[in-house]
């Protein structure tokens, strides 16, 4: 079963005023990223967090944003930062003297300055906050897998449609062959005619050129790598594991021999049909970026 990692889900719970709110995004990456955003009184939690993501998410990178409200702003304190205070009061002193100045230092000034007022919550209990923030984030993460498993059929869909679709292109690549030899044998003997005076043609001559030239350009090997390939793929689709690191390297396996039969194929029609193999290749390798 294939699952996309571009993802998003969400969870939150209210108990006792304490709100928590887990949002979790998914995105592309090469290997597994995950990226906490967690308040202060939410730090120890860290390891937790990340072991609780990694046995969900195998690949991706993964951005979690966790929120903790007191509702109750019952654990709310203002406090003054007072060594903060005495430093501008003694700047203030020094600039009094410097300037030869008598001004009293106005105290509502303090009120514009930047910490000198420090809010401050309460710890909260980590005990009693464990357990309902890691159901909240389990929430979160199965309503993030939900999507992208959903995400994961459509791209499956998409696949076997295309798979099905390289696959006519090789059955009608095979039934060339023999469509080809015969062409080009005539080819040759049209060719024989116009360039020498009418004489006997040796029929010997032109099977041992026909069949050089039917050796140069046989393609059975790639083609029974290719189906292969294919089948492989299929197979790989249908896995519960992580696959797309995997299937990307059948592609690039599928293109080699694609790009070998291109640079074999004796015939017009042939060279179409691996132009439009490589087309849907390529669309493929976009849309296996996105698988796990």
């Amino acid at each position: 079963m294939l699952k996309s990692m571009t993802a998003y889900g969400s969870a939150e719970s209210l108990k006792d005023n304490l709100e928590c709110i887990v949002e979790i995004r998914s995105g592309n990456h090469r290997y597994r990223e995950i990226v906490l955003r967690l308040p202060q009184q939410l730090q120890p939690f860290e390891e937790k967090v990340r072991s609780i993501v990694s046995s969900t998410v195998k690949r991706g990178r993964v951005e979690i944003s966790i929120q903790i409200k007191d509702n109750g702003n019952k654990g709310l304190k203002l406090e003054l930062n007072r060594p903060l205070v005495k430093a501008y009061i003694q700047v203030f002193k020094e600039l009094n003297e410097e300037l030869e100045c008598r001004q009293a230092i106005d105290l509502s000034l303090f009120s514009q300055l930047k910490d000198i007022i420090i809010a401050k919550q309460d710890s909260i209990d980590l005990e009693t906050v464990w357990p309902d923030l890691e159901d909240v984030i389990n929430k979160a993460l199965l309503s993030m897998e939900s999507m992208r498993i959903n995400e994961g059929r459509v791209l499956e869909k998409d696949f076997l449609k295309r798979l099905d679709k390289i696959t006519r292109y090789i059955n009608e690549i095979r039934s060339r062959p023999k469509v080809i030899i015969e062409s080009y044998r005539d080819k040759l003997r049209q060719r024989i005619k116009e360039l020498i005076k009418p004489i006997e043609i040796n029929e010997d001559k032109i099977i041992q050129e026909v069949a050089l030239m039917a050796d140069r350009s046989d393609i059975t090997e790639e083609l029974i790598r290719l189906e292969s390939h294919l089948e492989q793929f299929r197979n790989f689709i249908n896995q519960d594991d992580v696959m797309g690191r995997r299937l990307d390297f059948l592609l690039q396996e599928m293109n080699r021999e694609v790009n070998t039969m291109g640079s074999k194929a004796a015939d017009s029609l042939v060279s179409r049909l691996v132009v439009e193999i490589k087309a849907e290749l390529e669309k493929l390798r976009e849309q296996i970026q996105n698988v796990e």
